[in-house]
């Protein structure tokens, strides 16, 4: 008896990668972020079952190129950690270029030759397996790219892992006003359901492509990250193909700040300033005043006359009545716009801080989902996400 009670305590004191959350989660850390990211990935390696380092892209000829140094300390630490917890390592591979993408693919021996450069870098470095991130693509390529999944996964045998990334896919009815004939993708669902041993959707970057959110929204400047109702159906369509444990869904952990044009009555154009995280956001709310407010979408938003705007005299006005919070300023531009019959510019940022995955990871669960991928883990995402895993 004395000998289960200890073998149990010693199979319970294991350090295991499993997290809090009842579901996986995926954590990108970007080379572009290099340091910081690898090092706030090891702060939070207990709340990490699969690590994705976001450092290998494919170059013009199909070479596959490393932005970072492996052999730098602070991989090094975070390897370690994660091989320590059996944090699954799988590093992703991105490609941006559908040219060049199809010209490979299409080719069997180009394609072939680029499977084998693919398996040699996962057993090199003693990864779990492989991220596939292939944008761009023409539909054209559809049926070549899924022959590359068939053989890579064939290639990489039962022990190493095929992930694929995949885009946010809309309903036909919220992408076009008048649907066409016949629709065509660059991702056949059912084809990579088939071959890779979960997805990554990238539930983020919606900004104006819900046509039918955008007039829902319409009352606001409206130029989400991922509105929580835009990522549901995205949801629901990926399940008509792929399998439900299957899924880990995107979630962004970054914003964007636009400068929108107003003009009488409504909030015409938008142009992209920046992209930011919330430290950076912060500060600017602190520097201007900014209330930080909630959209309907679920994300947060502040809006502002930068300094070198001429419009910062309206910053003495007071809130229209019924302006949402965060949209103050916003709501100030509008109401002079109509009354003067003029354009003004005012900045909007929206950003996808704690609250907004939170909205997310309840879909993860009522969805019943493999897991949630985080872009990006860079020590500048909201700290108050890691609660929630």
């Amino acid at each position: 008896m004395k000998y289960v009670i200890y073998s149990l305590l010693t199979v319970f004191a294991l350090p295991f990668s499993v997290s809090a959350a009842s579901y996986d989660v995926g954590a990108w850390v970007p080379w572009f972020a290099d340091e910081t990211g690898a090092e706030r990935a090891e702060e939070r390696i207990r709340d990490i079952d699969v690590l994705y380092p976001f450092v290998y892209e494919v170059v013009a000829g199909g070479g596959i190129v490393n932005r970072v140094d492996f052999d730098d300390d602070h991989w090094e630490d975070l390897f370690t950690a994660a091989e320590r917890r059996r944090v699954a390592i799988i590093p992703t591979i991105a490609w941006f270029d559908g040219d060049e993408i199809h010209a490979v693919l299409s080719d069997r021996r180009a394609r072939d030759k680029h499977i084998d450069d693919i398996v040699k870098l996962v057993k090199d470095g003693d990864f779990d397996g492989i991220n596939i991130d292939y944008e761009s693509r023409k539909s054209e390529t559809v049926d070549y790219y899924s022959t590359f999944l068939r053989d890579l996964k064939s290639e990489l045998g039962r022990r190493l892992s095929l992930t694929c990334t995949i885009e946010a896919r809309m309903p036909p009815e919220s992408v076009w006003r008048v649907i066409p004939a016949t629709v065509e993708y660059s991702n056949d669902y059912e084809e990579i359901n088939k071959h890779c041993d979960w997805v990554e959707i990238m539930a983020y970057d919606q900004q104006r492509a819900d046509l039918l959110l955008n007039d829902k929204r319409r009352g606001v400047p409206y130029m989400p990250v991922a509105d929580t109702e835009w990522v549901e159906k995205v949801i629901e369509l990926a399940l008509e193909d792929f399998d439900a444990d299957k899924v880990l869904l995107g979630v962004p952990t970054y914003g964007r700040a636009w400068d929108v044009t107003v003009a009488p009555d409504w909030y015409r154009d938008y142009k992209s300033v920046a992209s930011l995280n919330q430290p950076r956001i912060l500060e600017l709310a602190k520097k201007y005043k900014a209330p930080i407010g909630r959209t309907e979408g679920g994300e947060a938003v502040i809006s502002y006359f930068p300094d070198d705007s001429p419009w910062r005299i309206f910053d003495r006005l007071p809130t229209i009545p019924g302006t949402p919070k965060g949209f103050e300023a916003a709501g100030k531009a509008l109401f002079v716009a109509t009354y003067a019959n003029i354009e003004i510019p005012v900045r909007v940022v929206i950003w996808s801080d704690a609250k907004a995955i939170e909205e997310k990871l309840e879909l993860i669960e009522d969805y019943d989902l493999r897991g949630v991928a985080i872009f990006k883990v860079d020590g500048e995402e909201d700290p108050a996400i890691w609660k929630s895993f």
